[in-house]
């Protein structure tokens, strides 16, 4: 059994070594096929001292377990010494040649260590990351090109909505009826944020390049009303444009119902279903719209793309957030005092104005607190809501005459919706 056991371990040991030369292989494959045209000795490292830098890596970290810690520090101090020298003369060539080789040696050298510790799957999954951002060059440096003075800033305000703050805040329950918890209650603004940032990024990088219609679709995962806005406005003065531009009103209000049932999924979910069963059928019935005048518009876009602001604004966050809070503290006071009925409308009338905001207080509540049925119902009234508004937008920005086409999907889609939620009112016996 001694035996079998000092077999394993040496295996164990075997097995880190040869992860730290694989993690280092892959990298210097990369940096060769890179650099395959640089003239002779030109290259301070290939395919081969990647590998035993990395292997190098893996015996400093051995040796600091299992013999002397000072012993593989002076090894480590000499490596890092070596790699430092020998790329000083590359990195000031008249040339102006680049300190990734460097940077790159360097953390070829910390994932061997890690694996040669005992973390051979962080180092393989490093390597496969360091590699592939290496192998991105021309693709991100084209992708920095095309950033604006708005991308900087939507990234930079995003990291500081989902880094900056959630940290500090405290994950307990406080204040009247407890019906406070700031980290739960930041988490849920990362993720609705979230949702508009993604919708953002696809859109700077497909939207640009595809036109009205992937613009609107993609715009639709953030601001339906925006993108309505936006196009409604075009209409009134681009005849030529008519069809193409109310479909990508009526596939944007499509996307809407998916971000809704979406979010509705992960902070709400027992009013999922119920939801669902009301939504599906508008959202089919708007995107097939959507897609038969585009089918008849004769071009699946335009050379514009639809112009949308920055989504991620602080001073809006922050008062997201308040009105979150007072949702769930009036929610709470409304079920101390009222019971279900007085959450549901209380969600109806303030879901009317944000229907985001109106799931988040959902998810806030304790379970069993509102029926499935009638917070599905509730929800979908909330949206039934934003789309009249939407239909309303529309006809006043474009015109009857240029945004009939338009407004006639957004009010079918809106019929096909509060059908459905009649149907749900009376069949699922929905008491307030």
């Amino acid at each position: 059994m001694a035996m079998l056991t000092d077999f394993s371990g040496e295996w164990l040991i075997y097995r880190d070594l040869a992860i730290a030369l694989a993690a280092g292989l892959l990298i210097g494959v990369e940096r060769g096929w890179t650099l395959r045209d640089e003239h002779k000795g030109a290259r301070v490292s290939g395919i081969r001292t990647f590998a035993l830098i990395a292997g190098l890596g893996g015996l400093v970290a051995l040796i600091s377990q299992s013999l002397n810690l000072i012993i593989a520090a002076i090894l480590l101090a000499g490596v890092v010494t070596m790699l430092s020298v020998s790329h000083f003369k590359a990195i000031h060539d008249p040339d102006g040649r680049s300190i990734t080789n460097f940077v790159v040696s360097l953390l070829t050298l910390c994932l061997g260590l890690l694996a040669g510790s005992g973390y051979p799957a962080v180092a393989m999954a490093g390597a496969a990351i360091v590699t592939g951002l290496l192998s991105m060059r021309s693709e991100l440096h084209g992708l920095m090109r095309k950033l604006g003075p708005t991308d900087i800033n939507v990234m930079i305000r995003f990291a500081l909505i989902a880094l900056a703050v959630l940290p500090f805040l405290p994950d307990r329950d406080f204040g009247p009826y407890q019906a406070f918890n700031l980290q739960q209650l930041w988490f849920v603004v990362i993720l609705v944020t979230g949702l508009s940032f993604a919708g953002y990024i696809a859109n700077r990088i497909f939207g640009e390049a595809h036109g009205t219609v992937v613009t609107a679709v993609i715009g639709g995962a953030y601001s339906s009303t925006a993108v309505t806005a936006a196009l409604a406005q075009r209409l009134r003065g681009d005849e030529s444009n008519r069809r193409t531009l109310s479909a990508g009103i009526a596939l944007a209000s499509s996307v809407m119902y998916v971000r809704v049932l979406l979010l509705t999924f992960v902070l709400a979910n027992f009013a999922f279903l119920p939801l669902a069963m009301i939504l599906t059928p508008a959202a089919l019935v708007g995107g097939i719209i959507g897609l038969l005048l585009l089918r008849r518009s004769g071009a699946a876009k335009t050379d514009e793309s639809v112009e949308t602001r920055n989504p991620i604004r602080l001073l809006p966050a922050f008062f997201f957030a308040l009105t979150v809070a007072a949702m769930s503290l009036a929610a709470r006071w409304a079920e101390a005092k009222f019971g279900s009925s007085g959450i549901a409308y209380l969600i109806l009338i303030m879901g009317s104005l944000d229907v985001d905001a109106a799931i988040i207080t959902l998810g806030t509540l304790p379970t069993d607190t509102i029926m499935a049925n009638l917070a599905g119902f509730v929800l979908a009234m909330t949206v039934l809501a934003n789309m009249l508004f939407k239909a309303g937008v529309a006809g006043v920005s474009a015109g009857w005459k240029n945004g009939k086409s338009a407004v006639a999907a957004l009010l079918a889609s809106s019929i096909v919706l509060a059908i459905a939620g009649l149907w749900s009112f009376v069949a699922l016996d929905i008491r307030f």
